[in-house]
């Protein structure tokens, strides 16, 4: 578990703000801390760079499950935190499931990918590429050969991804997907488990989840035990955890400088979020 919660921290999989500067959300919203699980690729140099070459193979799909699985077997191969990562959720999947009733792996687009092909690849397990659309194609576990999948005629599939919030992906895309052609997802398997009612829905459709950790006060206290992040830090994700709105709308109470300081921000995207939060108030700062 230490190694796991090192290599989140290590490489900005899970980043705590520094000190008064919490991270603004998409939503408008702020958060002391931010989780991009595909960071533990390596770095966030190396993920954006895999998503990019994803996004430019999107056009070409017969073509794309092997090449994004050389890239990524090669990153395997060269990088100690994306390998030991791998091996963790190998060794937690073969602790909560009989891999030899498993028939098949599956990875959505586009994050999936990191993670599924190579870990169907070293478990000998055919992998099934889904995209958005629900297009499906096959390759086998080394991925020399891809074709469109047609049939799973009741084969047990084994879905792989790198973070469940609220398993949005899940009811829209991977489970019909596989269901549409006569498979049943029995299992998935995610690193980090954002604590946003993911995991009850994928239980409630019958779905096995194996969850290497959860974003919940447990993983900051072992954090902070390992000196990783400071005990004003700690109080504050506490705050956080119990009570998320309350604890943001008291700290711009407190902290309104720190909206002024947010709009010298070099992120573009910082402005627009700044000004949802100021025009629709999002945190009653008004009343």
């Amino acid at each position: 578990m230490n190694n796991l919660v090192s290599y989140l921290f290590k490489t900005n999989a899970v980043e705590v703000c520094p000190e008064n500067k919490p991270f603004f959300l998409t939503s408008g919203l702020i958060s002391p801390y931010f989780v991009n699980t595909h960071y533990v690729y390596g770095s966030k140099k190396d993920a954006s760079e895999l998503l990019s070459f994803i996004d430019s193979l999107l056009t070409d799909r017969m073509n794309l499950p092997k090449k994004i699985f050389d890239k990524v077997l090669s990153q395997y191969e060269s990088n100690k935190i994306f390998k030991d990562v791998i091996h963790i959720m190998i060794n937690n999947i073969k602790e909560n499931i009989n891999i030899d009733e498993i028939d098949y792996i599956s990875g959505g687009e586009r994050r999936d990918w990191f993670f599924s092909n190579i870990i169907a690849y070293l478990l000998k397990k055919p992998h099934i590429t889904i995209f958005k659309d629900c297009e499906t194609l096959i390759s086998d576990y080394n991925f020399t050969n891809t074709e469109k999948l047609s049939n799973l005629d009741g084969k047990k599939v084994l879905h792989v991804t790198d973070l469940v919030t609220a398993a949005s992906s899940f009811t829209r895309f991977w489970i019909p997907a596989i269901r549409n052609l006569g498979g049943e997802m029995v299992a998935t398997c995610y690193i980090v488990d954002r604590n946003q009612g993911g995991t009850e829905l994928l239980n409630n459709e019958g779905i096995k989840t194996i969850s290497l950790t959860s974003v919940d006060i447990n993983l900051f206290k072992t954090a902070f035990d390992m000196g990783i992040i400071n005990s004003a830090s700690l109080e504050m994700l506490e705050k956080f955890i119990a009570d998320p709105y309350e604890t943001m709308r008291n700290f711009l109470i407190a902290h309104p400088e720190f909206i002024e300081e947010s709009l010298k921000a070099t992120d573009p995207k910082t402005p627009g979020r700044i000004r949802n939060l100021l025009d629709n108030d999002l945190y009653n700062l008004k009343g």
